[in-house]
């Protein structure tokens, strides 16, 4: 065999042998699962989960804030809200998280005059740091509803934080 031909044989072994090798790391690596989570006394055909974690990211569906009982939309507008951030309370719990966990959130309301009446029940949901959020002036929204809320949360998202924190304050 010439030098110049078996160099290119080489080559072209460790290539293929790369290849491989890529190949089936690749096909071992899996994706992480979903989980989908539901409230109950949620409508069975709804076209939509209520949530769905994927690994430690649960991504909450627009909620708002209907009756977990009724499911009707209470006149006060005040119940309302209660109602909207008792709902995202209860679907963090079923996975072991607390509003604590938002990393953002976003606020459909077709009234923005009701931005300061919308933060004075919802600073009381956190105990320290707020998630990022925008609240979006909206048309009108399912039922009636003066809010939609939407969001993610991060497992721990609390403690990976004050791990950032420390480690910007690092020299």
């Amino acid at each position: 065999m010439l030098p110049h031909t078996h160099m290119r044989s080489r080559k072209l072994l460790i290539v293929i042998a790369a290849l491989v090798l890529c190949t089936s790391t690749l096909a071992g690596q899996s994706h992480p699962k979903r989980k989908h989570i539901n409230l109950p006394n949620r409508p069975p055909n709804a076209p939509f989960s209520d949530a769905v974690m994927v690994g430690d990211s649960l991504y909450l569906a627009g909620r708002i804030g209907l009756d977990a009982k009724t499911g009707k939309l209470p006149t006060d507008v005040d119940v309302e809200i209660r109602n909207l951030l008792g709902s995202f309370q209860a679907l963090l719990a079923q996975v072991g998280m607390s509003m604590d966990d938002l990393v953002t959130v976003q606020v459909f309301c077709p009234d923005v005059s009701l931005y300061e009446r919308f933060n004075a029940a919802y600073r009381h949901e956190f105990k320290k740091d707020l998630p990022a959020r925008a609240f979006i002036g909206s048309g009108p929204l399912l039922f009636g509803a003066h809010f939609e809320m939407q969001g993610i949360a991060v497992r721990n998202a609390v403690e990976a934080q004050k791990k950032t924190n420390r480690k910007n304050r690092q020299p």
